[in-house]
């Protein structure tokens, strides 16, 4: 990840990208309605990876790879492949919501969203998502990601600085994460 940013600073130069195109700006600019386009495309998103993690052979694998990988290769599934198909995705994801980003601001810069990966691993880990893979849903991020913002803004509104607000979130992961190894220590005891 420092490798990729470290090249985005050398081929930019450091400096930012302004003055794109209405196309790219209508993403995170405009409403349908009352309704940010941004956020009906979010909510589609959900909808689709719910379908796809649910209701797919892939989905399914992904969810095994999770549980146990060495087992879900024993069982016949391609483990290789279908991680190359979540880190697709994953890029894919990451791209669009920095198209958003810079619709939202018309302007790109590559150190933009920096720390946003931590929002999204504590938005995972709240939502349920045990920290040792196989379990979660793509619901219980929303709810995560949903408390995180909620977190976000009340630091924001009660003034606390941008550093201290990523200890806190960091403090909310390890939380997260201690409360994940006694509920795994629990089921291994059961």
């Amino acid at each position: 990840m420092n490798i990729a940013r470290g090249l985005a600073l050398i081929i930019t130069g450091a400096a930012p990208i302004a003055g794109f195109p209405e196309a790219i700006q209508y993403v995170g600019r405009e409403f349908v309605g009352p309704v940010p386009v941004s956020f009906l495309l979010v909510l589609a998103m959900y909808v689709l990876f719910h379908i796809f993690l649910t209701r797919t052979a892939t989905g399914r694998y992904i969810y095994a790879i999770g549980s146990n990988k060495e087992a879900a290769r024993l069982s016949g599934i391609n483990v290789d492949r279908v991680l190359v198909i979540v880190y697709t995705l994953s890029g894919l994801l990451a791209a669009l919501a920095g198209l958003v980003l810079v619709g939202r601001v018309n302007s790109a810069y590559p150190l933009a969203g920096l720390g946003y990966e931590l929002d999204a691993i504590a938005a995972v880990i709240i939502g349920g998502a045990s920290f040792f893979g196989g379990v979660g849903t793509v619901w219980g991020t929303l709810i995560g990601a949903l408390i995180i913002a909620v977190l976000r803004n009340g630091l924001n509104l009660l003034n606390v600085a941008a550093d201290l607000q990523t200890v806190v979130i960091g403090v909310v992961i390890i939380v997260a994460v201690y409360l994940d190894v006694l509920r795994q220590r629990s089921r291994k005891k059961a």
